[in-house]
């Protein structure tokens, strides 16, 4: 203890989802005890990170890409066991697995420049003075919200994909659907059966991937969103570049006109939505499946963000401070590059708390 309500610790983790537990198993294996030289603090009630609080009707067999944790496969899982209790009992079993001793529910409110070089962690449950921080706090908790004119006065309901629970609400409906990502052209396939209309706009036409998701693919995408990082321009996700997979599922959608795509309405009417020719869509529901962003409000005082928006990145390092690692930011939002960014942020800190350079990603 440094003071009267501050922990010393090597290095504070902030997030026990794919990123923060890849993080911590990486720790461990080089020799950092919990509790003694890190710990691990989740602002969720349980494990599972982002996935515990996807709908019910996102089943397993659903997710694309899910990468097992490093030193355990997730082996047995059920297809049509919803994602959100499959990914939880997985990562619960991790983390007792390892010892991580993830600290729950903790809320990180701010960090801050302490004394000595320390950074300092301040968070519902106490402050903890660390040497090193890896921040691994994801999107979940930053929905985008587009603005466009005259959504206030709109009368039926409008929500985020972060508070989607399933098709079965949206029974009878006419539902405009937003947004060209995997969770949109979900949604609508969902939701078409029971609605009585559905409506399908993007800003961009929609980009369908013919062909497997090859290596060579996979890392062709993570450089372009690497680029963006290493600029200081807020990060696109993986899938935005890499574009949605042609599934069977989707070949059928867009053969029957659920994936008939709009282009973008011009405003907001209290029925529906228009167009700039005049044409309207009359609707019930405005379903808003138009992502996230990363949740680094916490680092505000650290200064971290660049005049274009996003926090630089060299790998996993923040340019303007070295102690801090950004995993699951970026090219590592993944869940196969949350993993070996775990392993490159400790890495990293070896280096740092060794008071060796640090190397160039």
């Amino acid at each position: 203890m440094n003071n009267i309500g501050v922990h010393d610790v090597d290095v504070v983790v902030i997030g026990a989802g794919q990123a923060g537990l890849s993080s911590a198993y990486h720790l461990r294996r080089a020799g950092f005890e919990p509790e003694r030289d890190f710990v691990v603090l989740d602002h969720a009630p349980g494990p599972g990170g982002a996935w515990q609080f996807r709908w019910p009707s996102l089943t397993f067999g659903k997710v694309h890409g899910m990468h097992a944790l490093p030193g355990m496969e997730l082996t047995g899982a059920d297809p049509g066991q919803p994602s959100s209790e499959v990914v939880a009992a997985y990562f619960d079993r991790y983390e007792h697995a390892f010892d991580l001793r993830v600290r729950r529910p903790v809320d990180v409110r701010a960090v801050r420049e302490g004394t000595d070089g320390r950074l300092l962690v301040e968070t519902s449950a106490g402050t903890w003075a660390a040497r090193a921080l890896i921040n691994a706090t994801g999107t979940w908790d930053r929905p985008f919200w587009p603005r466009y004119p005259g959504q206030d006065t709109f009368r039926g309901r409008q929500l985020h994909t972060a508070q989607y629970a399933g098709p079965e609400e949206f029974a009878g409906l006419r539902v405009v659907v937003v947004g060209g990502g995997a969770s949109g052209t979900q949604h609508l396939m969902e939701l078409a059966p029971l609605a009585t209309a559905t409506t399908w706009v993007t800003r961009r036409p929609p980009v369908f991937r013919e062909g497997p998701f090859t290596e060579e693919v996979g890392r062709a995408a993570v450089a372009l969103v690497e680029e963006r990082v290493r600029q200081g321009l807020p990060p696109r996700s993986v899938v935005s570049v890499t574009g949605l997979p042609l599934s069977d599922a989707v070949r059928r959608a867009i053969a029957d006109g659920v994936l008939d795509r709009q282009p973008m309405f011009e405003r907001i009417v209290p029925d529906g939505v228009v167009w700039a020719d005049g044409r309207q869509v009359d609707a019930d529901v405005i379903l808003w499946a138009t992502g996230f962003r990363a949740a680094v409000d916490h680092l505000a005082p650290l200064r971290l963000r660049e005049p274009g928006g996003g926090i630089r990145v060299e790998g996993t390092r923040a340019v303007a401070d070295p102690r801090i690692q950004l995993v699951g930011y970026g090219p590592s939002a993944s869940t196969v590059g949350a993993n070996r960014a775990g392993r490159a942020a400790v890495r990293d800190i070896r280096r740092l708390l060794a008071h060796e350079p640090a190397a160039v990603a």
